[in-house]
């Protein structure tokens, strides 16, 4: 068979981004890393639990919750005594090989915490920020997947929220979401889709 006029191969590509200069990055100063950390999400401590708190465990472990809202797993190195507790690694949401300084979110504490965790928000607050990606006080995060949950149905986002609530409180600050344009203080990752063509992929 001749050459195919064109192949195309979809690549998730994660990059691990120095947070310093002020200077665009050729693309040979981003790492890979392996992000995809296969993490465990405990039960709650409490001997006996609820169903529905059952159920808001299965469903976090399920929709990987843990492997951005845990230290450390976006590298693939979680942190195990912070799990949920937040990330100061953080993800870029507009495109760090076009800007030298993109916006950069910092998965946010999901434990019941009081000072920096969930521990101040209402249940509606918790179940908002995983339909719409945003509790309406910061504004929606492009990086959350809300579009994959906002047809969660109510008695799956309440089971979440009840798991939240259910475990122990980790106090843990991450960094403040960091608009484009500004230095990040932390480092972060970026996740593209990129598409090769016949150049890099082809034969017969």
């Amino acid at each position: 068979m001749g050459e195919r006029s064109l192949r195309l191969c979809i690549l998730l590509a994660t990059l691990v981004v120095p947070s310093c200069s002020g200077v665009g990055y050729p693309l040979h100063h981003y790492a890979e890393v392996y992000t995809r950390s296969e993490l465990y999400i405990p039960p709650p401590a409490a001997e006996h639990v609820s169903q529905e708190v059952e159920r808001g465990r299965y469903l976090v472990q399920l929709t990987g919750c843990g492997a951005c809202h845990t230290d450390g797993a976006l590298i693939g190195e979680p942190n195990a005594a912070r799990l949920l507790a937040g990330s100061d690694i953080g993800i870029a949401y507009t495109d760090p090989l076009s800007e030298a300084r993109p916006g950069v979110a910092y998965p946010p504490n999901l434990t019941p915490a009081p000072k920096t965790g969930l521990g101040g928000w209402s249940d509606e607050n918790v179940v908002a920020a995983i339909r719409s990606g945003g509790h309406g006080r910061s504004g929606r995060l492009t990086v959350m997947p809300w579009a994959f949950y906002r047809q969660m149905t109510d008695q799956d986002a309440s089971a979440i929220v009840a798991y939240l609530r259910s475990i122990p409180p980790v106090e843990h600050a991450v960094p403040s979401r960091v608009a484009p344009g500004s230095p990040a203080p932390a480092a972060y990752v970026y996740f593209g889709v990129y598409r090769s063509g016949p150049s890099v992929h082809s034969g017969p």
